[in-house]
């Protein structure tokens, strides 16, 4: 028998998506929860909801325990999950030993860190069931805006564009079309940098107020559909006559005012404000040109035909039309219109281009994985338990995770067309790697 109750965690780089599975999940289901340490000035630390509470961010610092998309801090991130799944005020409060744990991963985790994660899973927080398995590739099974929508979809490129990254991942039948995968080293953590700097050079220093600079960032930058019109307009306009010029009033720790956005006009005497004109396009623009910082990778628009290259030619078209945009980034106003724009060219012209930003890209990833663990003929062949963890070990759990048949004992087992289709993907990186 599964446990009665199934756990389903997003272990993002900013914040993890923690809720539990149910017949119909949606997104009043899942939490979010910050996925950092920090520290006030008053020396206090707040550890994961805690930050919720605190009034004063000015100078606070952040400890992190995933870098650059992977969790290296195990130090930190039990902490936090004692306090997420542990606690029993928590409304993600989960018995280990009657719950099974789904847990999303970045693509191509190194697996020191993958070993790590499992075994602090089984044998820190001892929980009965458990399943890692990569973000973007339960994508396909979450609702989707592309009529007709099976479960999971037949085809799917994901753009997952998150705080530490942002991944081109084509999924085939389910499954992850490993040689198409991309990654591209410009995430929210790097616009926000970015957007600190110019800012601490043209107006207020904010190099110690990043949670800050990600409250402006969110408010305030959009992706343009003409960079090079919109960034003349900056340079001909006076700051009075552009109308893309923005005032942000910074928040007043003292009294716990909010900062807000407003159009650019007169101030008042008590308000210290921060101009945005170009700032507010050029920074989300590294997205499509990490060049221009001197990053030499390609934009993502780029990144999607480096990654059909590596589909089977008569897969191209169904990607193409059914492009999924997740991640925070990809909730910035302006980001869907200006991907399609620069990908529409660079298609073939027989080729329909068509991509869809979910209600909440944010949470879109944990929907997926929610609606997987629902799926009972896929989950059950993956998913381990802790006495098989503890009687075969760890390299055998992970066999099972990734869709090896260990329990058949090596037997070989006829395969539809379609499971053939579905495993094609992990026997040609075999063979590459063979050569």
């Amino acid at each position: 028998m599964p446990p009665p109750t199934t756990l389903v965690v997003d272990n993002g780089s900013y914040t993890i998506k923690a809720g539990f599975g149910s017949s119909s999940p949606s997104y009043d289901d899942v939490y979010l929860i910050p996925n950092c340490i920090a520290r006030t000035r008053d020396r206090r630390s707040l550890v994961g909801t805690q930050l919720e509470t605190a009034r004063d961010f000015g100078g606070m610092a952040f400890r992190r325990p995933v870098e650059k998309g992977y969790l290296v801090n195990w130090e930190a991130e039990k902490e936090i999950w004692d306090r997420a799944f542990l606690e029993t005020d928590s409304p993600v409060h989960a018995d280990p030993h009657e719950t099974r744990f789904v847990l999303t991963e970045a693509p191509n985790a190194p697996l020191s860190l993958q070993n790590n994660c499992d075994q602090m899973v089984f044998e820190e927080y001892e929980f009965a069931e458990y399943y890692r398995c990569v973000a973007p590739s339960v994508i396909p099974w979450a609702p989707t805006l592309f009529p007709p929508a099976p479960h999971p979809a037949e085809a799917a490129l994901v753009v997952d564009t998150g705080f530490s990254h942002t991944h081109i991942y084509p999924t085939l039948f389910g499954q992850p079309w490993n040689l198409g995968v991309r990654r591209i080293d410009i995430g929210g953590k790097f616009l926000t940098n970015y957007l600190k700097e110019l800012v601490s050079m043209r107006t207020w220093n904010m190099m110690e107020e990043p949670y800050l600079i990600s409250q402006v960032k969110e408010a305030v930058c959009f992706v343009s559909t003409d960079f090079s019109a919109d960034l003349e307009k900056c340079k001909r306009l006076r700051t009075v006559d552009n109308p893309l010029v923005r005032d942000y009033v910074l928040p007043d720790y003292n009294t716990y005012k909010a900062g807000f956005v407003r159009p650019h006009g007169k101030r008042g005497d008590d308000e210290q404000v921060m101009v945005l004109a170009n700032e507010r396009f050029t920074v989300p623009e590294l997205l499509f040109n990490p060049a221009d910082v001197g990053v030499k990778q390609a934009g993502v628009a780029e990144c999607v035909i480096q990654s059909l290259e590596m589909v089977p030619e008569r897969y191209r078209p169904l990607l193409l039309a059914n492009i999924v945009l997740t991640g925070g980034n990809a909730a910035i106003p302006g980001f869907q219109e200006r991907f399609e724009k620069e990908l529409r060219p660079m298609a073939p012209v027989e080729a329909t281009v068509r991509a869809m930003v979910p209600e909440d890209p944010v949470k879109y990833t944990w929907l997926g994985a929610a609606h997987m663990a629902n799926d009972e003929s896929f989950i059950k062949k993956r998913t381990v338990t802790r006495k098989e963890y503890m009687e075969h070990g760890l390299v055998w759990a992970q066999k099972t995770m990734a869709g090896e048949d260990v329990r058949g004992g090596g037997e070989t087992i006829k395969e539809s067309s379609l499971e053939k289709e579905r495993r094609e993907n992990r026997s040609h990186k075999k063979r590459r790697v063979g050569e």
